[in-house]
């Protein structure tokens, strides 16, 4: 059995099951990124509630697994040389997750770095961009409501990065293709927060991005993503 009490999180976080990767997340859209690719992956793991009413990720313990503060996070005990590893930012996570099983990313060339860059679009564009736009337009509507400027500058480019998809999507049923991957896990939930989150339907006028929407509607309806969407569970 695999000794996980050198990470400080797991005084906060004890694991039932220290053998198995533990799971620090809530389902956001970064958080359900790996819960979801964890179910695809059939690895067996144990999720942990960050409780950001608390500021539990603000807690030493969080911390001292990810120095940034943010989820997820996790701790594989099976690691590289079969020591535990620790890994943070949602990106790391699915790449070391996909070369762990072999799955969901292709082991080299060219299509590898196909998946990589779409991925890299979603943590360096989609998320911090659509995050933005949430922000913004729904929690704090009221501090900018009498200047438009910060919701409209990111709605205009959440629309631009959502024509950016709609022009690949057209090209296949999935980012990189034929084969669903990691960049997919990263992506469609951001797309679904616009809606479910954010109320921005309307907003950003949805509609005329139909081949995003049903790359969503795709990726949701697998049974992994239906799972991992509620993982971890909301007290």
């Amino acid at each position: 059995m695999a000794d996980l009490s050198t990470f400080p999180i797991t005084a906060k976080w004890p694991p039932a099951d220290p053998g198995i990767i533990q799971l620090y997340s809530l389902p956001t859209p970064n958080g359900v990124k790996v819960s979801i690719a964890l179910e695809e992956l059939g690895l067996p793991y144990e999720p942990h509630l960050v409780d950001f009413g608390s500021n539990a990720q603000k807690s030493p313990e969080f911390v001292s697994l990810n120095p940034n503060g943010r989820i997820p996070a996790l701790i594989d005990p099976n690691g590289p040389d079969g020591k535990p590893i620790g890994i943070f930012e949602s990106g790391a996570i699915l790449i070391y997750l996909a070369d762990k099983t072999g799955k969901l990313l292709p082991k080299d060339g060219a299509a590898r770095y196909k998946v990589l860059q779409w991925l890299m679009f979603q943590m360096g564009g989609v998320g911090p961009m659509f995050g933005q736009y949430g922000h913004f337009y729904k929690f704090a509507a009221d501090k900018v409501k009498n200047n438009p400027y910060p919701a409209e500058r990111y709605r205009d480019e959440t629309r631009r990065l959502l024509g950016v998809l709609e022009a690949q999507l057209e090209k296949g049923q999935w980012l990189t293709g034929e084969d669903y991957t990691i960049a997919d896990i990263a992506t469609w939930p951001w797309v679904r927060a616009l809606k479910i989150f954010y109320a921005g339907e309307t907003d950003l006028g949805l509609a005329d991005f139909p081949q995003v929407l049903d790359w969503w509607a795709r990726a949701e309806a697998r049974p992994a993503s239906q799972k991992g969407l509620n993982i971890p569970a909301r007290d």
